[in-house]
C-alpha cells in the first residue's frame, strides 16, 4: 500500500490557504455563501432558516436557526472531514463563554492569570483603574528598562485580553506604543494595568438578549494628547441592541490643527466602522431599518458632519474623512451631540478618575461571573 500524502495541506507554508480553499469549496456546495465583509464567516440561508460558520483555522462556530438544520450541517461535515461535535460553544480561541439567563458572558480569566504568573505578580496588590489620570507618558522619559524583551513579550500579550476587556484598550494602546524603547516610566505603567487586571480578572463581557437592532456609535478623542507627536488620540463605542459588539483606541496618523478636526476624524472613524457593520449585518440578512446614530461631544465637530460648506479654517481636512458628510445626506447616519458627562468614548482616549471610570466600564457591559 502507497499512502500519497497532499503536501499543500500539510508541508508548506501555503498550508493555512490550501486548507481554506477545499473548506470553502466544500461549503459552497452545501449552499453557504461567503460573506464579503468578513472572509471567515459564511451564510446559509434557504426560505426561514439560517446558519452561520465562524471559521478560524481549524476552529469553527457554527448556529443554524433549527436544531434540524444544525444536525445537517454538522453530518455533511463529518463526512468530509475528520471532525467532532463539542456542544455548546464554551471556550473559543481563548474566550470562555458561559451561558447566563438573559445572554453570554465571554471572559479570558484563565489567560487573564496566566499573564500575571509569566510577570510574577498573582500576588500584586489591586489598583481600582489600569491607568492615571496624569498626561500621557513621554517616548524618553526614564531609563531604558533592563529586560525589553519581557516588556514587549508582557504588552503583547495585554493586546488579546482586550477582547473582552474593552476598559483595558486605552491603557494597553499606551504602553503598546513604547515597545519598540521602553523605558522604566513605561514598565512602571505597564505594572499598574496588570494590578488592575488582578483585581478585576473576574470581569467579563455580558452579551443580552435585546428587542433592539438600533446601532449607536460614541466617538471621542483627546486633542493633541500625545507630548512627543502632539498627535491625537480617537476612540470609538459602537452597540448593536445596547450590546457593546465593536471597540477602538488609536493614536491619529496626522496632527490636528483644531478639537474640532481631532474630533471630526474619531467620528469618520466611528462611522467607518459602522457602515461595515451595516453591511455585514446585510449579509446576515439582518438589515436595519433606523440609521446609525453616532454621538460626539464636540459641536464644532457635528456641525462639521453635515455642513457642506468649505470654510477657511476647514480646507486643510482631507476629502477622505468627509464621506461621512454622504452617508449623513443618504440617511445612514446621524450625528448627534452628546454630553460629555455621557461620552463612553472617553474611557478610551484618555484617564479617567476611578468613579468615572467604574461608571463607564458598567455602561460598557462589562461585569463579573
Amino acid at each position: 500500500m502507497v499512502c500519497r500524502l497532499n503536501k499543500s495541506l500539510y508541508g508548506l507554508k501555503q498550508a493555512p490557504r490550501a486548507w481554506y480553499s477545499r473548506f470553502t469549496t466544500f461549503l459552497l456546495t452545501l449552499g453557504f455563501t461567503e460573506a464579503k465583509s468578513y472572509t471567515s464567516l459564511f451564510v446559509y440561508r434557504r426560505g426561514d432558516e439560517t446558519s452561520y460558520l465562524l471559521l478560524y483555522v481549524d476552529d469553527i462556530v457554527l448556529t443554524a436557526s433549527s436544531q434540524q438544520l444544525l444536525q445537517s450541517v454538522i453530518s455533511s461535515l463529518q463526512q468530509e472531514f475528520a471532525m467532532k461535535d463539542l456542544g455548546q460553544l464554551h471556550h473559543f480561541l481563548g474566550i470562555t463563554v458561559e451561558p447566563r439567563p438573559s445572554g453570554l458572558l465571554m471572559h479570558q480569566r484563565q489567560y487573564a492569570l496566566d499573564i500575571l504568573e509569566r510577570a510574577g505578580m498573582t500576588d500584586c496588590k489591586p489598583c481600582s483603574t489600569p491607568v492615571d489620570t496624569q498626561a500621557k507618558l513621554s517616548a524618553d522619559l526614564g531609563d531604558p528598562v533592563a529586560d525589553p524583551t519581557a516588556y514587549r513579550s508582557l504588552a503583547g500579550a495585554l493586546q488579546y485580553l482586550t477582547f473582552t476587556w474593552p476598559d483595558l484598550t486605552y491603557a494597553v494602546q499606551q504602553v503598546c506604543l513604547r515597545m519598540h524603547d521602553p523605558r522604566e516610566s513605561h514598565l512602571a505603567a505597564l505594572k499598574r494595568l496588570l494590578r488592575y487586571v488582578r483585581g478585576t480578572v473576574d470581569l467579563g463581557l455580558v452579551l443580552h438578549r435585546s428587542s433592539s437592532a438600533e446601532l449607536v456609535v460614541y466617538t471621542d478623542a483627546d486633542w493633541a494628547g500625545c507630548p512627543d507627536t502632539r498627535r491625537s488620540t480617537s476612540g470609538y463605542a459602537v452597540f448593536l441592541g445596547g450590546n457593546l459588539v465593536s471597540w477602538s483606541s488609536k493614536r491619529q496618523p496626522v496632527v490636528s490643527r483644531s478639537s474640532a478636526e481631532a474630533e471630526y476624524r474619531a467620528v469618520a472613524n466611528g462611522g467607518a466602522e459602522a457602515s461595515w457593520l451595516r453591511q455585514l449585518l446585510a449579509e446576515l440578512h439582518s438589515l436595519l431599518a433606523k440609521s446609525t446614530l453616532v454621538y460626539g461631544d464636540n459641536v464644532s465637530a457635528v456641525y462639521l458632519s453635515t455642513n457642506p460648506v468649505q470654510h477657511q479654517r476647514t480646507k486643510h481636512v482631507e476629502i477622505d474623512l468627509h464621506f461621512v458628510r454622504d452617508r449623513v445626506a443618504i440617511g445612514d447616519v446621524r450625528v448627534l451631540h452628546v454630553p460629555t458627562t455621557s461620552q463612553f468614548a472617553d474611557i478610551f482616549t484618555k484617564g479617567l478618575p476611578s468613579s468615572t471610570f467604574s461608571e463607564f466600564r458598567s455602561s460598557l457591559n462589562v461585569a463579573g461571573g
